[in-house]
């Protein structure tokens, strides 16, 4: 059927076989909610009537859970001819056609494009889902804009750090330069050193970080809106390990090019003579 093959139906089947679904002119597969509140199995029969059609006889032949109560609690599914029959509505009836696009992104001038040429309602997925992704968008403002805040503290911190440090080792910049080492030479010291302390760092919180992960993912975390999720939602998607890596080593790294070029134009012949 076409909504096994695009919409991943058979993920979320229970029990019984969603190719019945099309072939068994009077059978129904119901939400998981519907048949625990009326306790129902595959096998049972069952009455169902339309606010304008007939009661007709169905039998249960699945039980879909989708993971929201809002869902599970309300819908059922049969094949087109049952549905109309239960309508009493003729074999050319349709309520409403979904479309599924390769590029969603497409979906909000298709959607004005349809209305357009066939002269129907439509509505597309990102307006369906606007609440949503308001509410997604904003989660992830804050998340990037604490984690964007911590990183630029954490980068002050290293460059105070290094600029403290020149202060310190004059004698041991003036030596190195005295010995033959040139102003990059010494800069990339510094530069090295403000690497390796984001790389350390990075890997260090990145490790703390998927340790946290795994602890959070394994607490339990029970609602009734969303029946099959039992601890809370972790996703380790390894774009966030990924900018978690390079944001430290862009941060430590801008934070070592300044005092890396101080200490480049350190002259060892004043520092010697003041000693």
């Amino acid at each position: 059927m076409v909504e096994k093959r695009l919409f991943a139906f058979q993920d979320y089947v229970m029990e019984g076989d969603l190719q019945q679904l099309e072939n068994y002119n009077n059978g129904i597969f119901i939400g998981k909610g519907i048949a625990d509140k009326m306790m129902l199995s595959v096998g049972d029969i069952i009455q169902v009537s339309a606010s304008d059609g007939e009661p007709t006889v169905l039998k249960v032949i699945g039980i879909l859970q989708f993971g929201l109560a809002d869902v599970d609690d309300t819908q059922s599914y049969t094949n087109l001819r049952t549905a109309r029959q239960l309508l009493g509505v003729p074999a050319s009836y349709h309520t409403d056609l979904q479309v599924k696009l390769f590029n969603i992104s497409l979906a909000p001038s298709l959607a004005k494009e349809y209305a357009s040429q066939f002269r129907v309602d439509t509505i597309d997925i990102q307006t369906a889902n606007a609440q949503f992704e308001t509410g997604t968008s904003v989660r992830n403002i804050i998340s990037y804009a604490v984690g964007i805040t911590l990183l630029v503290v954490a980068g002050f911190s290293i460059y105070n750090i290094l600029n403290m440090m020149i202060y310190e080792k004059m004698d041991s910049i003036a030596i190195l330069k005295a010995t033959g080492f040139s102003g990059r030479d010494v800069k990339y010291i510094f530069l090295g050193i403000s690497t390796m302390i984001g790389i350390s760092g990075g890997a260090t919180g990145l490790m703390i970080g998927y340790g946290l992960s795994v602890l959070i993912d394994n607490l339990p975390f029970e609602t009734q809106a969303l029946p099959t999720i039992t601890t809370f939602p972790v996703n380790y998607n390894p774009l966030f390990y990924i900018i978690g890596i390079i944001f430290p080593l862009i941060t430590t790294y801008v934070a070592g090019v300044f005092p890396g070029r101080k200490a480049a134009r350190v002259d060892p012949v004043v520092i010697i003579r003041g000693k």
